[in-house]
This record gives C-alpha cells, structure tokens and sequence, in this order.
C-alpha cells in the first residue's frame, strides 16, 4: 500500500477473522510514536480488556483504532477496514468509513449532548430512528428507561454513564470500544454497569475493547485482558488467570491499583435513585460540563 495514498482499503471478514486486530502497530502524535509495536486481536462477541496506568498509552491505541489518530507503523484491520499509513489521508473519511462497518466508540469524557434528553441521544444514534435498536439499547439499564425524557446535563455521572454506553449500542455496533468505563463512579455501579455490558457483547455477538485502570472488577468480566506500560504491551492472557493473581499484576505494572476508582454518586442501575433536581449539574447551563 502506497504510504502517502488517502485511499481506505475496505473489504469483508469471515467469522472466523477478528473484528479487530493490531500487529506491530505504532501510533502517536506529531510524528512521534507514543505507543510501539503493539499486538492485540478482538474477537466477534469477545470481551477484551486494555489495563494500564494513566499515560500507558490506552487511550491513544483505541483513538488509532476508531480512525481518529494515524498509526506511524505496523499493521492495523478495523471490521476489514485498513486505514493508510501516515501521509495526508483525511481522518474524518477513514472515522466515518469505521462507523458505517459498525464501530462504536464511547470517549472517556462521554461526550453527551447536556441540552438533549437521553431519548433525543439514542434517536440520532439509531439509524432512522430505529425503534427496536432504541429497545434492545436500553435493555441492560432499566432505570436509564425510566429517566429517558431527561436532560443529559441532569443527570448523575452514573447514569450518564449508562446513556453513553446505550447511545452506542443504538448503533447496532459489531466492535465496541470503551474508555475508562468505570472512571468517577461509585463501587456499586462499577459492580452492576461491568458484568451488563459484558453479558450484553455476549449476547449480541459485538466485540469489545475495555479500557480500564479498575483491575479486578474488569478481569472478572473479560475474557481476555492486554497490559500497557510506557507505550509497550507488557504482558496480556486469559482474564481468569490474570484475575487469579491481580494484586501480583497491579503491584507490578500498575503501581499497586487493583482497585482504582474514584468514589462518585451512588446509584441503582434498576431504578434510578437521583430526582430531577437532586444533581449538581442541574444548577449550571445547559453548555456546562457535567460529567460524573
């Protein structure tokens, strides 16, 4: 492939091809590779989690991955989707290219719309307006459902949250990736929202990449899981395994989190516990940031 050419490669996969895979991939900013040679596959259906202290490079590996960021080297295959390598091929060709084979990509900062009502996010996630794909997305989160005529800038970071991850569910997606899942969340939420999203994949036969720093709790769920250390893949293998002997692994390359998260606004993910008017991004504009 010509490493200047803004042209896409697209082509079909078979089931037995991963949705997702990297070999030897390197990516990074300005030219300056941040993430190195990395290997990593995602299988239809498949659970995958991507583990590692802040700046390990998590979060620029699913940004090359949706199309938004230029892989410097190696090899990169998104749903048969192979970007260009360097060079000046247009990145929102290649983001749009990715979701119409069906990526999904929910960023850490969630990115809601705080002026829209959920039910407007997941109307213009679905396409034309898909009833059943709307229903199927709100299927794991009964207390989203029951708030869904709410403003996003009003509700708490849990349930914003879960809007995020039904938003792209709506899409219909065949690889989902997630950013800092359980970020700012409070324990009982990160122990119900993990193994929901994880059994909803299952079910639907969508990939999933996990970005996460909560070591255990995402081990529990996964079925395969990668460690990122200054850029490089340390070590990766089953998530049972790696789960059996998490506080060895945190305290190794993680800096000793197994269990990081930060304590955040408690909520029943099957019956919503925050009232309108209860939440502190009710008191600010409609534009103000609100994220949980």
């Amino acid at each position: 492939m010509n490493a200047d050419s803004d042209e896409v490669t697209d082509r079909s996969i078979d089931a037995t091809e991963p949705l997702l895979r990297l070999r030897g991939m390197s990516a990074g900013y300005g030219g300056v590779a941040v993430v190195h040679d990395l290997d990593l596959h995602v299988g239809a259906g498949e659970v995958v989690a991507l583990l590692g202290a802040n700046g390990a490079g998590k979060t620029t590996t699913l940004l090359t991955v949706s199309g938004l960021l230029q892989r410097l080297a190696g090899e990169l295959t998104v749903l048969g989707v192979e970007p260009p390598m360097g060079g000046r091929f247009a990145r929102e060709k290649v983001a749009l290219a990715l979701v119409r084979k069906g990526l999904a990509y929910v960023p850490e900062d969630r990115a809601l719309f705080f002026g829209l009502s959920g039910r407007e996010h997941l109307r213009l996630a679905a396409r034309r307006g898909d009833g059943e794909a709307i229903e199927l997305a709100l299927e794991p989160f009964p207390a989203l459902a029951a708030i869904i005529d709410r403003r996003a800038g009003l509700l708490s970071g849990g349930e914003q949250q879960m809007l995020a991850i039904a938003r792209a569910l709506a899409t219909r997606p065949r690889l989902l990736l997630i950013d800092e899942m359980t970020l700012g969340l409070a324990p009982i939420i990160v122990e119900q929202l993990l193994p929901r999203v994880a059994a909803t994949a299952r079910s639907t036969g969508v990939g999933m990449l996990l970005v996460e720093q909560h070591v255990k709790a995402v081990l529990t769920v996964a079925d395969r899981a990668y460690v990122m250390v200054q850029g490089r893949i340390a070590t990766s293998g089953q998530a049972s395994e790696m789960n059996a002997d998490s506080q060895e692994l945190a305290a190794r390359y993680l800096g000793a989190i197994p269990d990081r998260h930060q304590a955040g606004p408690s909520v029943n993910l099957s019956e919503s516990s925050s009232p309108e008017g209860t939440t502190p991004a009710e008191r600010r504009e409609d534009g103000g940031d609100a994220s949980g």
